[in-house]
């Protein structure tokens, strides 16, 4: 969407008023629109771009992530720690399993994602764990429901802009109201 100076503003929440181009989460179709100025023929309206958009939404995605994590801690329906996790992914009903890239792959190798979870793996521990207010976090959980599927939502968006190596792309359209 654009805000009332003209300028692109994302609402990665979708709740801004007004009309709103909606725009994969992929790196690449971002970038595309950027440098084809696609966002001012969505808009029907000339838009500027502001310098580091990609950067602005990736940012904004990471911050949706990491504070539904730590809501969900503070509901009890998110844990870290490694026997933790390894409690909570054989009694809980598990949204997604979060595990840190930089974190050790034999640890990580041990435990298991539940059939119907999701598995988190493009987070770092440091990422991870100001959602615990921790320094760092290898392992976590979070459990089914609401900010379980807010979680992994938004951590697919998230793995779709940081994506840069043709790997997995977050799939259908987000609304960015760019």
């Amino acid at each position: 969407m654009a805000g009332p100076d003209g300028t692109v503003v994302p609402d990665l929440a979708a709740k801004l008023p007004g009309r709103g181009i909606y725009v994969a989460a992929d790196r690449a179709v971002l970038e595309r629109a950027i440098s084809k100025r696609m966002f001012s023929k969505g808009a029907k309206a000339q838009v500027a771009v502001p310098e580091g958009l990609l950067d602005i939404v990736e940012d904004g995605l990471l911050k949706r992530v990491q504070d539904a994590i730590g809501l969900a801690r503070k509901a009890g329906a998110a844990v870290s720690g490694y026997e933790k996790v390894r409690d909570a992914l054989a009694s809980w009903p598990v949204a997604a399993l979060l595990q840190a890239t930089d974190g050790s792959e034999r640890g990580k190798g041990k435990l298991w994602t539940p059939e119907g979870a999701r598995w988190i793996g493009h987070l770092t521990a440091d990422e991870i764990g100001l959602a615990f207010g921790r320094d760092r976090v290898v392992h976590a959980v979070v459990a089914a429901g609401a900010l379980g599927r807010r979680v992994v939502e938004d951590a697919a968006r998230l793995k779709g802009i940081r994506a840069n190596d043709g790997g997995d792309r977050a799939s259908g359209k987000e609304r960015l109201n760019a």
